[in-house]
Order: C-alpha cells, then structure tokens, then sequence
C-alpha cells in the first residue's frame, strides 16, 4: 500500500486566515494543498481562479493539488502557474477523450503530475482510457461542485475496484486519491479501500479547533 497523504482543500480555509493556516500545514509537514477551480459551466459552482493558484505556489514550500472541475480544460491549463511536483487533475467528463489527453499530456510536459478525475457516476473501467497518461486517479466520493456532502454510496467498493483495475494493469504505484466527505469516521475506511492520498475539508482538518493537531489526528487515523 502506498504511503498516506493528506490534501486539504483551501476552498474550505478561512480566507481571512490563510497564512496562519498554511503556516500550520506547513509546521505539520502536509503534502499537498488542494485547489478546487470552478467553471460555473462543469460544475454549477465557481470557485478559485489562476491568480489565487499563482500566489498561493509563491507563498508556500507545499506543492499544490489542483482540480480543475472545468470544460475543456486543454484552454484552461496555460493560464495555471504550475510545475515540478504539483498535482494537476482534469475530469475525463470534461471533453472528449482526445483533448482530455492533451491536457494530460500539457501537464505533465510542464513537469507536474497529471490525473484523472471520475464522477461517481462513471465507471472505474474508464480509467484504462488514460491509464498511460496518469500517475494517479482522483475518484470523486461525492458529486463535484460544493462542500458540505454525503459520501455517495458504493464509494468505498468504487475505491477497492479502482486499486485492483490499477494494480492488475502493472500499475501498482499510481495514487488514488480521493475527494468528499473525508472525515475521521470515513477516511480510515477510504484507506482500508486502497485510498491514499485524502482531500479533506471542514469535516475534519480544516473544522473547528488547531489546523495544526487536526491535521496530526488524522495522520494517525491513517496511519
């Protein structure tokens, strides 16, 4: 099993508070800080944008995660400040699957890791599409757009199916990682899965309380 690591999404960060928040991440030594981009078009929702991604890659050390829930996003990418060590994800029900490739293909010529992203609603099996292309899968366990969901059901059975397609295609070191309702009850379950790397919001590290000990909470949640 690949190591565990934890991406929290800053859409659900008090902006008011960002630096003292990053400052904690950064104490607590988090992977990945994850971006959600919003089209209003993808997702009915519009959220973070190109300068926010660009200033927050020159505030901080930690890599940034960023998901991009927008159409055609082989027009989007050049205008993201991202690159070595970052993590880029555009969903395979964002366009065709010719351009979704050239977008993965963008990516990773910028020297940053390119995912896949699926809704729940789309088979696991889609995934061999860009198997080649990917170094990981982010696999949606609500439905893309706001925070606050329930974790739809048959997610945990999705995340075991997506391992094995994953391991039994040779790739046993592409990262799942998964995005919605990831709290401490669920996430040791998501792991248990096959998940390893967590998006986490305000249900967990970015709720009440420390950043800085939610954050080690769930480290040891997850072990």
């Amino acid at each position: 099993m690949l190591p565990a690591a934890i991406s929290p999404s800053m859409m659900c960060a008090d902006i008011f508070k960002t630096r003292e928040i990053i400052d904690a991440f950064e104490k607590t030594e988090t992977e990945y800080l994850h971006i959600d981009v919003m089209d209003g078009s993808f997702v009915p929702n519009f959220c973070l944008g190109t300068d926010y991604c660009r200033r927050l890659k020159a505030g901080t050390s930690i890599p940034l995660d960023i998901h991009l829930m927008v159409r055609e996003p082989v027009k989007t990418l050049d205008k993201f400040t991202f690159g070595s060590g970052d993590m880029v994800s555009v969903h395979h029900e964002s366009d065709s699957k010719e351009n979704v490739l050239k977008a993965l293909e963008f990516i990773r010529s910028k020297g940053a890791s390119p995912f896949i992203a699926i809704n729940p609603d789309t088979p696991v099996e889609t995934v061999n599409d860009y198997i080649a292309a990917v170094d990981g899968v982010l696999l949606m366990t609500v439905y893309p757009g706001f925070a606050g969901q329930q974790m739809v059901p048959g997610s945990l059975e999705r995340i075991t199916a997506l391992r094995s397609l994953l391991d039994e295609s040779g790739r046993q070191s592409a990262h799942i990682e998964v995005d919605g309702n990831v709290n401490y009850e669920k996430a040791p379950l998501m792991r248990k899965a096959g998940a390893d790397i967590f998006v986490v919001g305000t249900s967990s590290v970015l709720g009440e309380g420390d950043k800085a000990e939610n954050m080690l909470k769930m480290r040891r949640l997850l072990g």
